[in-house]
């Protein structure tokens, strides 16, 4: 089995920044993409940040020029450094995996809350 652990979430004031991690553990095969989504009560789940194991990054239009995903395949783990927090990122967030077995992977979630 395979766990995706998050950290890193919390409260900030708008404005500031936040770094999020998730690690994986257990038996990792080859990971392909490593995604971060967003959550609000009565919403859908969104995509914010992903990246595939070539290192191709795609961003939610909503959060291009803020937020930078990244990942480091050694220590099975994806980032994202979010910057000029506005009280809209209030979420939470959570990390997601898949891999050559086809296989999916989501982490518990972590929340952020962006607030004076």
């Amino acid at each position: 089995q395979v766990q995706l652990v998050e950290s890193g979430g919390g409260l900030v004031q708008p404005g500031g920044s936040l770094r999020l991690s998730c690690a994986a553990s257990g038996s990792i095969f080859t990971i392909y993409s490593m995604n971060w989504y967003r959550q609000v009560p009565g919403k859908q789940r969104e995509l914010v940040a992903a990246i595939t194991s070539g290192g191709y990054t795609n961003y939610a239009d909503s959060v291009k020029g803020r937020f930078a995903i990244a990942r480091d395949n050694a220590k099975n783990t994806v980032y994202l450094q979010m910057n000029s927090l506005t009280p809209d990122d209030t979420s939470v967030y959570y990390c997601y995996m898949n891999d050559v077995r086809g296989l999916e992977y989501w982490g518990q979630g972590t929340q952020v809350t962006v607030s004076s």
